[in-house]
């Protein structure tokens, strides 16, 4: 299948309205010129054709007095002179696109076959129509602009500040026509980032059809944030109830429980709850009020706090001190944790069972991009699509510990409620990669 050309909306629509005019105004040019332009110009080659042969009748039924008053009216009036015509003048033939020849042989055919028409005699500009009375031949000569075919700078002037009018009007009716359904793709990338109320779409729009969607799309966020309201509500509130008998259950196990390893491995168990719990909860966390300016390096140092004394646990840090993201210092610790913690559990090196993991951050062009990288096993290339999905595990190589499958759905979540983008995938040269990218900020 060829591929389709992509066009924004608005310059679809102003092509289709710019090539509607074009044709609308070739379609009127070719009205215009065969129903006024030419039919006109006829009329004006027949009515020169009629004052040349008046003129002639005039001088030939004239005596030299008459004659000399006649022609000095002409040029008073009509400005219209009768020169002589001489054997030896300079003549220059009128007529050289298509229309200009047609003109010249109506002209020619109501003045006789012995008639000449110029636009330049003897280096003199004008519409000459030479003709003779008896055996004395004469020039008679007027302005050349009644045969002129329309053309010239005018002409270009007037069709360029036509066209730039017409395009500005086609312009800012595809600006009209895309300004609401760009505010409406806006909003629905709003929405789809999880931000309910932060765009809301004007509901006194003049046209009908847009305020009908405008209404449509308000009460459809509102409602998905009421929904996403009750659903975080309905998660702490299990998460809160559930806490109270696991807390009482762990401190039976503790007092009632006489076997060391039986009570170790029910408060494991236990442990294992709560830490869901939490997961749940982070889940379900709503997204931060307010991002700023915050310390990469300060954040990832209290992060790797937990681990560094453990001995199979190698924590590599390239991140200049300085560098600063637009984040939230509490949700960016999150994210980080959860990355250290699915590293520790899934990301041990085969050969001798330590994880080693790698932070790396560098900015360019404006973003700082953050990479977190173990040397593990990785993942089969199918499991990799779905690494992010809600409760989903890795496959075998990754799963030899229990959880709640919500660990690299919340790093994503949380990325994005920061204006930031998350990305997982195989290292070329072994294990799992996390790739992050934030807003570079400066320090306040």
């Amino acid at each position: 299948m060829p591929r389709r050309l992509k066009v924004s909306l608005f310059w679809r629509t102003f092509f289709l309205l710019a090539l509607l005019i074009l044709c609308s105004s070739l379609a009127w040019l070719q009205m215009f010129r065969t129903q006024e332009y030419e039919p006109r110009i006829l009329r004006n080659a027949h009515q020169i054709a009629t004052v040349v042969n008046l003129t002639k009748t005039a001088l030939m039924h004239s005596d030299a007095i008459a004659r000399v008053a006649l022609l000095k009216m002409l040029a008073d009036e009509e400005d219209v002179s009768i020169k002589t015509r001489e054997p030896g003048d300079s003549v220059v033939p009128f007529g050289s696109s298509g229309m200009e020849k047609r003109l010249i042989e109506e002209m020619v055919k109501r003045l006789g076959p012995g008639t000449v028409i110029a636009s330049r005699v003897n280096d003199a500009e004008g519409l000459w129509v030479g003709f003779q009375i008896e055996r004395d031949s004469y020039w008679l000569q007027m302005d050349p602009e009644r045969l002129r075919p329309l053309g010239g700078s005018a002409w270009l002037t007037w069709l360029g500040i036509t066209l730039a009018l017409s395009l500005g009007g086609a312009a800012m009716m595809a600006g009209l026509i895309n300004r609401p359904l760009k505010r409406l793709s806006f909003a629905a990338s709003q929405v789809r980032e999880g931000h309910f109320n932060t765009s809301t779409l004007d509901e006194d729009a003049a046209t009908s059809e847009i305020r009908e969607v405008n209404i449509g799309f308000n009460r459809m966020a509102e409602r998905l944030a009421k929904i996403e309201q009750e659903r975080a509500l309905m998660l702490a509130g299990i998460s809160h109830d559930l806490r109270t008998p696991l807390a009482r259950l762990r401190l039976e196990t503790e007092l009632s429980v006489a076997d060391l390893e039986t009570r170790d491995l029910m408060a494991a168990d236990i442990a294992q709850l709560d830490a869901i719990i939490d997961k749940f909860l982070d889940y379900a966390r709503p997204e931060p009020t307010e991002l700023g300016p915050v310390l990469l390096s300060g954040v990832i140092s209290r992060s790797i706090g937990p681990w560094r004394n453990n001995q199979r646990f190698e924590i590599t840090v390239d991140v200049d001190e300085d560098l600063h993201v637009k984040a939230e210092t509490v949700e960016l610790g999150r994210v980080l944790s959860n990355l250290l913690e699915n590293a520790r559990r899934y990301g041990q090196s085969p050969s001798d069972g330590v994880t080693r993991v790698e932070i790396v951050a560098r900015v360019h062009e404006g973003w700082v991009l953050l990479r977190v990288r173990d040397q593990g096993p990785g993942v089969s290339d199918e499991a990799l699509k779905n690494l992010t999905q809600p409760f989903f595990r890795g496959d075998a190589a990754r799963t030899s510990a229990t959880g709640s499958g919500l660990g690299l759905a919340i790093v994503e979540r949380s990325v994005q409620r920061m204006g930031g983008t998350f990305s997982v995938f195989n290292n070329s040269a072994g294990g799992l990669m996390a790739l992050m990218k934030f807003r570079q900020a400066e320090a306040t």
